[in-house]
């Protein structure tokens, strides 16, 4: 089911509740789930990953793409520091890591995405009920402390669209009871 890149990058993790963490969330996000996302990643250049948590992901497109740079952006310091140990335990110079809140995030300098820029969002679905209880159980249970909240398809859509983009919404569609949308935006000229 995981193959040697995600083995790898679960066993550079040094606390073993994080470790069955990303056991868990590899197995729900499967190996085909990671390639659905990765088809729309450019093969070099610099990818954000706001709201990165542990670098799970990060670290794995960084260990796919070394021509990539991948920033991890996070407002939890313990999970970047994390994020940073695995990083280095892996020898990933192109994952990076800061802690901060992502709407005062500037990056070098001012972001923005050129005409035809990508921005990838992976959210679940407010609906149907029953898969975002479970996604809401679940995500309580990491971080008890954490606000949740879930938007509907349609709202983010609309959000996406007032801010400049054309949206393509993309199902992920697993027999796991989570809503999972990947938006596929781009930037408009």
């Amino acid at each position: 089911m995981h193959n040697a890149t995600v083995r790898r990058i679960i066993r550079a993790y040094d606390d073993p509740i994080v470790r069955a963490y990303c056991w868990g969330r590899f197995g729900i996000l499967r190996q085909r789930f990671l390639e659905e996302i990765g088809q729309y990643l450019p093969d070099q250049g610099v990818v954000l990953d706001i709201g990165c948590g542990f670098g799970l992901f990060s670290l794995y497109y960084a260990s796919m793409g070394p021509r990539r740079l991948v920033r991890g952006l996070d407002s939890n310091e313990r999970r970047i520091g994390m994020a940073r140990r695995a990083a280095r335990q892996l020898g990933l110079g192109n994952a990076l890591y800061e802690a901060g809140d992502a709407r005062d995030f500037k990056g070098d300098g001012q972001v923005s995405l050129p005409p035809g820029g990508r921005l990838l969002v992976k959210d679940v679905d407010d609906r149907p009920a029953a898969k975002r209880w479970f996604t809401w159980v679940l995500d309580r249970a990491m971080a008890p402390t954490t606000p949740v909240h879930y938007w509907s398809a349609d709202a983010l859509t609309r959000a996406l669209v007032a801010a400049g983009f054309g949206v393509h919404r993309h199902l992920m569609v697993d027999w796991l009871p989570y809503p999972h949308v990947l938006y596929v935006c781009e930037a408009r000229g």
